[in-house]
């Protein structure tokens, strides 16, 4: 326990674990959900499933709901919208507030976001059309990562070796209904950094056979390798996880999240996003790093639901 940690259960009221909802992470919002539930109902925590696709925000009075976990991963529950509502509603939440998550999710802000703090982070260029698929072509050159500027997990990523891949990858990113961007290709090794209330945990390196950290190296195979201890020496690490902190907090994240950078082929570490609602699955990488750092699984969602009463955001 923490020197302030609450050890009654009966402290957080009713809990309704939001979970599910309709954007295209909703798979991995429900096992990371039902993770959370269980690690919450273990330690005597009233609390409740709620899937914001079946059922209305208002039942949250109805029912009696004190506090939202919220584990939807992607939009409209990472991206402000449900943490707006439940401001609204007066009901606190975990995880970032409204400004913070807005941000987080957004691709391109978080690149202006940081591009104004002097936060290295690799190239980019915004596309809209053929004419700029053209222009980034000759400006970024090859290789390039294409991505959906409003998704997460990879879901729209793809690597372009020429100009055909890079309209076939801009075609494809489009039908994600938001902008879309591209980002000069990074080699290099690739980092993790969970953060825990101002605190970044032990650094995750990441392995995979595929030939990026896509949907299925993250979720679908058992190849993707998670190195912790990452290996780096201890004050590299510390360097690395106080850029993780200050790319975090620029963007107005708190509470809990996720550092996703590279180290580049000169080893200079170029920060890539955040992930203001992390998954919490069997392969989440949160719950590795807190393991890393000695603290369960359940310890972990203690720990992050207990931040709506210590940093609460709403006052009633």
């Amino acid at each position: 326990m923490t020197m302030n940690e609450h050890k009654d259960p009966s402290i957080f009221g009713k809990v309704a674990v939001m979970m599910g909802g309709d954007a295209a992470e909703r798979e991995i919002s429900l096992l990371s959900g039902q993770a959370v539930l269980n690690a919450l109902l273990a330690q005597g925590v009233d609390a409740m499933q709620f899937d914001p696709k079946t059922q209305h925000l208002e039942q949250l009075s109805q029912l009696g709901v004190d506090r939202v976990f919220n584990i939807i991963h992607g939009r409209g529950g990472e991206d402000g919208l449900l943490q707006g509502a439940l401001e609204l509603m007066g009901i606190p939440y975990t995880g970032s507030g409204v400004l913070g998550s807005a941000l987080g999710m957004d691709k391109l802000r978080t690149k202006l976001c940081w591009l104004g703090a002097g936060i290295p982070t690799p190239a980019w260029m915004k596309l809209t059309n053929t004419v700029d698929v053209e222009r980034c072509a000759t400006k970024l050159g090859f290789p390039l990562m294409v991505k959906p500027a409003l998704e997460g997990s990879s879901l729209g990523m793809a690597k372009a070796n020429n100009l055909e891949q890079l309209h076939d990858a801009f075609n494809h990113a489009t039908q994600f209904s938001c902008d879309v961007m591209a980002e000069q290709w990074m080699e290099g090794a690739e980092f993790t950094v969970a953060i825990l209330e101002g605190v970044a945990l032990p650094l995750i390196r990441l392995e995979t056979p595929n030939e990026f950290y896509d949907y299925e190296a993250k979720y679908k195979t058992d190849t993707t390798a998670y190195h912790c201890p990452c290996g780096l020496e201890k004050e590299h690490e510390q360097e690395l996880q106080a850029l993780a902190l200050e790319a975090f907090e620029v963007l107005g994240g708190s509470v809990w999240g996720r550092v996703d950078f590279m180290l580049d082929a000169n080893g200079k570490p170029q920060l890539l996003e955040i992930n203001t609602v992390p998954g919490m699955t069997s392969h989440s990488l949160v719950p590795m790093a807190a393991k890393q750092a000695g603290m369960s699984f359940d310890h972990l969602v203690w720990r992050v639901l207990q931040a709506t009463i210590t940093a609460q955001k709403v006052v009633k």
